[in-house]
């Protein structure tokens, strides 16, 4: 059986991410979605424009930062500021919110970098696993 790591000063937090209709789910999954955690960690380096954040989170399509964009200045943790230029120009930066989210994140981005050596060594045990349990 396996537990959670036990709440200490938030016993009684009014949200619980467990609960199926509590909203604190919804904010998990843009933290910890495909693009919402690189998002907020490549804005913990500052304020960027939409296409430098683009190009800072490889391989995101300008539809899903947009909507990661949304979603996250929904949730407070990013701010958009429109600048009345021509043409129009767009900064994204971190709330302290979302500051305090990323720097959490950073953390867990460092722990999995430097553990991928051992990340790799894991898979590649699997893969013969699965290739001996496939030939028979």
């Amino acid at each position: 059986m396996t537990t959670t790591p036990e709440r200490t000063e938030e016993q009684d937090l009014p949200y619980n991410v467990f609960a199926k209709a509590c909203p604190s789910r919804g904010t998990l999954e843009h933290v910890t979605g495909r693009w919402g955690g690189i998002t907020l960690c490549a804005l913990y380096e500052g304020s960027l424009r939409f296409n430098e954040l683009r190009r800072r989170v490889d391989g995101v399509s300008e539809k899903m930062l947009s909507q990661t964009l949304h979603a996250l200045e929904r949730d407070g943790l990013v701010h958009r500021e429109a600048q009345p230029t021509n043409p129009p120009r767009v900064d994204y930066e971190l709330t302290p919110l979302g500051r305090g989210v990323a720097e959490r994140l950073l953390s867990l981005v460092h722990f999995v970098e430097g553990s991928m050596d051992e990340v790799l060594a894991a898979r590649e045990r699997y893969d013969a696993r699965r290739a001996r349990d496939v030939r028979g």
